[in-house]
């Protein structure tokens, strides 16, 4: 690519992130993550499981445990409608793992550029689980550093 002096341009990498909805905030997902998309489903409880683990589903025959976002940043809990999805997600440590959003709005494109890493949520004593600020035009959009939500108090 050229700009208008007729000079080499760098593209700077893109990354996609799955932007989703947790009460009235957006929080955007490293599509690399990303399995699978489902709607609600059936939830089997698991006894003395840790509390953002509400329980397990099945998916295409893999038990699957399912975590709720709310429950692990310290939200109220989760009201299930039409609009809420599990996304399952692939980690080489866990394998796969299904977290409960409210809603799956859109799929978007950042560059480095695009994330204000310094924006990033202190709260005391809670692990940090934004990993940065996403501009995607005039929206923010808090980046979820999924490695720290799904690293501490696994069900395995």
């Amino acid at each position: 690519m050229k700009d208008e002096y007729g000079l080499d341009v760098v593209e700077k990498e893109k990354v996609q992130y799955i932007v989703v909805s947790i009460g009235n905030e957006h929080y955007g997902l490293d599509i690399s993550y990303v399995d699978n998309i489902v709607r609600m489903c059936k939830i089997t409880r698991v006894p003395k499981a840790p509390f953002h683990y509400i329980g397990i589903i099945n998916i295409r025959g893999e038990v699957v445990p399912l975590m709720s976002l709310r429950r692990k940043m310290g939200l109220e809990d989760d009201t299930f409608t039409d609009i809420s999805r599990i996304i399952i997600l692939k980690t080489e440590e866990q394998g796969l793992v299904g977290v409960v959003v409210d809603e799956v709005k859109e799929v978007i494109a950042l560059t480095e550029d695009d994330i204000d890493r310094n924006a990033q949520n202190s709260q005391g004593d809670k692990q940090n689980y934004i990993n940065g600020i996403g501009k995607n035009g005039d929206e923010l959009i808090s980046i979820l550093e999924l490695s720290a939500i799904l690293e501490e108090g696994t069900m395995s």
